[in-house]
């Protein structure tokens, strides 16, 4: 064996009772500095951006697509139709099952009723349709009932069961 017994090819770990050198502090976030603003402020700071965010409009859409104008405000038409006997819109009750708006601005709402024995089975259909074909933009309207898939309550918005104390 040669002199070379000074030279090592690897790297131990230090022993238990050997000194180490101590790890950094982690970070906390109590440990970051607090920003000079009230609760008031912060509130309204998170109101500004999320109301910037929900009134931001996909790009690119055209007006009768899912989140164009045009689709949009038929949405909005139909959530401002009640069911008579519960206290909650026909959209988020989960009635409503499809929204198609065709090129030349011809929309057909798909929906459906609680039962088949529902007091507005004849009306309901008939004020969907004038409701929508009042619309500005909308050339014509039609409401097509189905009763497949059966409505149940697993259709309705967490809104609507939040409404109606189901949540």
């Amino acid at each position: 064996m040669d002199n070379q017994t000074d030279k090592k090819d690897y790297v131990a770990a230090p022993a238990p009772n050997e000194d180490v050198v101590a790890k950094p502090p982690r970070a906390r976030v109590e440990d970051a500095p607090l920003p000079e603003e009230t609760a008031g402020e912060k509130l309204e700071r998170k109101r500004d951006y999320l109301e910037g965010f929900l009134a931001k409009k996909p790009e690119g859409v055209a007006p009768g697509e899912p989140g164009g104008e045009l689709h949009q405000s038929v949405i909005d038409a139909l959530k401002d139709i009640y069911d008579p006997e519960i206290p909650v819109n026909i959209y988020d009750l989960g009635l409503i099952y499809n929204v198609e708006v065709a090129e030349d601005a011809d929309v057909v709402v798909t929906m459906t009723l609680t039962t088949p024995h529902c007091p507005v089975a004849e009306t309901m259909p008939q004020e969907i349709e004038m409701r929508v074909m009042g619309l500005p933009g909308v050339r014509d309207a039609e409401v097509v009932v189905t009763w497949d898939p059966p409505w149940d309550p697993s259709k309705m918005s967490d809104e609507a069961r939040l409404e109606l104390g189901m949540l």
